[in-house]
């Protein structure tokens, strides 16, 4: 099954198009009197196993590399983050194996050099899809164009700072992030598994680019949803309007599903917080 096919079957059987974003914040989990892997693993398995258990499903997991890694200390023979993350993935595999797991690592480098990170996403971590820069062109992009697997690639973003360069204008007068988007358009040609990022926190400009890849089944990815500002229902309405096919669509929250309270300590009600959230949300991104 390629990847768009997998964002398909996946959609349909979550019935939404919510991605679940899985990054740890140390001083927000709960069981602190574990080592900081167990306190990882024991909250994400406690989230999992309830989803099981009520019968609440998502179309796509996300874990964030930087999340993880940042907790290892190899000078020291550490990996606590990364065994984490293997955790995680394991996890994810057993409980929901026919939903699309993305890595976000944001990788990019020239030739063999992608080749090597597009193997540590598919290789290493098995992971079905991966997150890229297109800024260094087709031969940085096209080695993570695995046969079966994903690539979702940095188009407009939701960060503040992502007008700096996205929202330039070319000689065309069109704004940088539309010459990124055809460039994209080109790589999915060559590779239907290639996807966009696009944010949820500028919606001229979401509606633009998401009007523009309807009718040539280009996934995306949507961060900015939640603490960032944009809003599902927003989201779902453009995407509607422009005839945006919803199945190829994933809308992600991360520290908003994950731990809404921010900073910690866990409080008492933490799992009631979080379904809170994700019951939310997947009723505003139903298909």
């Amino acid at each position: 099954m390629n990847y768009l096919e997998l964002l398909k079957q996946s959609a349909e059987n979550a019935g939404n198009i919510l991605c679940m974003g899985l990054d740890p914040v140390a001083d927000a989990l709960p069981h602190v009197e574990k080592d900081i892997r167990s306190r990882i693993t024991d909250y994400f398995e406690e989230i999992l196993t309830e989803m099981k258990r009520r019968d609440v499903r998502v179309a796509a997991f996300k874990p964030n590399l930087g999340y993880y890694a940042q907790l290892d200390r190899p000078m020291e023979g550490s990996f606590e983050g990364s065994l984490a993350l293997a955790d995680v993935i394991r996890m994810l595999r057993d409980m929901f194996s026919d939903t699309p797991i993305i890595l976000d690592s944001k990788r990019g480098d020239i030739a063999t050099s992608s080749l090597n990170y597009a193997k540590e996403a598919f290789d290493v971590w098995t992971v079905d899809c991966v997150t890229i820069s297109p800024y260094m062109g087709t031969d940085s992009v096209m080695p993570f164009a695995f046969e079966n697997k994903g690539a979702y690639i940095l188009n407009r973003t939701s960060n503040p700072g992502g007008k700096d360069l996205q929202n330039k204008t070319e000689q065309s007068g069109e704004p940088f992030y539309m010459t990124v988007a055809k460039a994209i358009a080109m790589w999915h040609e060559e590779h239907n598994g290639m996807g966009a990022v696009v944010g949820a926190t500028n919606l001229k400009e979401f509606e633009e680019i998401a009007a523009y890849y309807a009718d040539k089944n280009i996934p995306l990815l949507i961060p900015g949803v939640g603490s960032q500002g944009g809003t599902a229902p927003e989201v779902m309405k453009l995407m509607e309007d422009v005839g945006y096919p919803l199945s190829l669509a994933r809308i992600n929250s991360s520290s908003g599903l994950t731990h809404p309270w921010k900073k910690g300590p866990a409080p008492e009600d933490y799992l009631d917080r979080v379904f809170a959230g994700l019951n939310k949300l997947t009723k505003e991104t139903t298909i």
